[in-house]
C-alpha cells in the first residue's frame, strides 16, 4: 500500500484512515483485549504512518482514551502514527439516570455524556481535552470541526443560525491560529451533509475534508462529484468515511444510525436495493464489502477511505479490496440495473 501526499499538509500517508468509534462503543462495548487488538492490526497491515481518526463525540472522550492507552501498551513511537481529531464534543457527567443525553442509543456502556462545544473557546477546549484524554506522548496532527452541517441545521432561525454561524467562524479562527503556531499540520471539516462544504470552503482555506454517509455505492450525487473534484483542484484532500452507510450495504441493520426495519414502508426501498446489489455480487464472485470500498475510493479527489472495523480478518479484506480493481462487467452490470447511476464516470 503506497503512501500518498495529503493535499497541502505535507504529510505522506497511506490510502486508508482508520476509525476509532468502536473504541467508544459505537452500538456494542467492545472488550479491552478486542479493542487492543484492532489497534495492533492497524500497525501490522499498514506502512507507517498509520492515519486514526477519532473524536471527543466517540464515546464521549472513551476513544481518545483507549487509543491512547492502546498505543502506549503496543510502544508506538508518536512518528508512527498521525492522529487527526474531530472537535466538538467534550465531557460532561453522565445525568442520574445513567443515560448519556447525546445520540440517545447508539453509544452504550459510557462514563460521560458529552455536550457540544462549537466557538472559538469552546474549540479550544476540545483541543486540550482531546490531547489530555489521549496523554503523553501523543497529540493531534489534523483538527477539524465536527459536523457543522448538524449545528447549523439545528437553529431555529435565521438569526439563530447567523449566531451559530458566528460560533463556527471562531472555531475555525481558533484552528488556524494552531496551525499558524505549528502546533497541528492540517485544519478540515467533517459533514455528513457535503452541500454545507461551499459555505465552510468559503469561510476557511481547507486542508482536508472527511465526508460521511455521502459518496458511497448507494449515493452519489453528480454535484457532490463536481464539488470533490473542485476540491482537489484546490489541494483540498479528500476522507470518503461511512461508505457501508452504517454497515448497511453489507447486511447490518443500521442504515446512517438508524435501525431499519423490512416491515416498515419507508424502509422497504433500502431492503429491496441492498438484496438485488447482493445478487449481483453473489453472481460475479465479488464481496459486497469490496464493491462498496472500490467505488468509494474511485473519484480521482478521494485520497483515503475511513474504515471501522472490530476484527483483524475484516481489516486485513478490506485493506485487500481497497487495492484490488474488479471486473469492468460488474460494474456495467450494477449500471445496467440501476445500482449505480449510468453516467458514473470512475468505474
Amino acid at each position: 500500500m503506497h503512501p500518498i501526499r495529503f493535499g497541502n499538509t505535507g504529510l505522506l500517508i497511506p490510502p486508508v484512515v482508520f476509525g476509532t468509534s468502536n473504541l467508544g462503543n459505537l452500538f456494542v462495548a467492545h472488550t479491552d483485549e478486542v479493542k487492543l487488538e484492532v489497534t495492533r492490526a492497524w500497525f501490522d497491515l499498514v506502512n507507517q504512518p498509520v492515519v486514526v481518526d477519532t473524536a471527543g463525540k466517540y464515546g464521549a472522550g472513551m476513544a481518545l482514551e483507549v487509543l491512547g492507552r492502546n498505543l502506549r501498551t503496543l510502544g508506538i513511537d508518536p512518528k508512527e502514527v498521525v492522529i487527526s481529531n474531530k472537535l466538538a464534543w467534550v465531557r460532561q457527567p453522565l445525568p442520574p439516570n445513567g443515560v448519556p443525553c447525546f445520540e440517545p442509543g447508539a453509544w452504550v456502556g459510557l462514563e460521560y455524556d458529552a455536550v457540544q462545544r462549537i466557538s472559538y473557546e469552546g474549540i479550544l477546549g476540545c483541543w486540550e481535552e482531546g490531547n489530555r484524554l489521549l496523554g503523553t506522548p501523543y497529540r493531534a496532527e489534523l483538527v477539524s470541526v465536527h459536523d457543522p452541517d448538524e449545528y447549523l441545521a439545528a437553529a431555529t432561525s435565521p438569526r439563530d443560525r447567523a449566531a451559530r454561524w458566528e460560533d463556527l467562524r471562531g472555531a475555525y479562527q481558533a484552528l488556524q491560529e494552531l496551525k499558524q503556531r505549528g502546533e497541528v499540520q492540517g485544519v478540515g471539516v467533517g459533514v455528513k451533509d457535503w452541500r454545507i462544504l461551499h459555505e465552510v470552503a468559503e469561510l476557511v482555506d481547507l486542508d482536508w475534508v472527511m465526508i460521511g454517509n455521502s459518496l458511497t455505492l448507494y449515493s452519489h450525487p453528480p454535484e457532490l462529484l463536481d464539488l470533490i473534484e473542485t476540491l482537489a483542484n484546490k489541494g483540498v484532500a479528500i476522507i470518503n468515511s461511512a461508505v457501508f452507510h452504517s454497515g448497511f450495504l453489507v447486511g447490518g441493520d443500521y442504515f446512517d444510525y438508524r435501525r431499519l426495519d423490512a416491515a416498515t414502508p419507508a424502509d422497504q426501498d433500502k431492503f429491496a436495493w441492498r438484496e438485488r446489489f447482493h445478487d449481483r455480487c453473489a453472481e460475479h464472485g465479488v464481496a459486497p464489502a469490496a464493491a462498496c470500498l472500490r467505488f468509494a475510493i474511485s473519484p480521482p479527489g478521494v485520497h483515503a477511505i475511513a474504515m471501522n472495523s472490530s476484527r483483524r480478518d475484516r481489516i486485513a479484506a478490506d485493506i485487500a479490496a481497497i487495492e484490488t480493481p474488479l471486473p469492468p462487467e460488474f460494474w456495467s452490470e450494477l449500471k445496467a440495473e440501476g445500482l449505480i447511476d449510468l453516467g458514473y464516470p470512475y468505474v
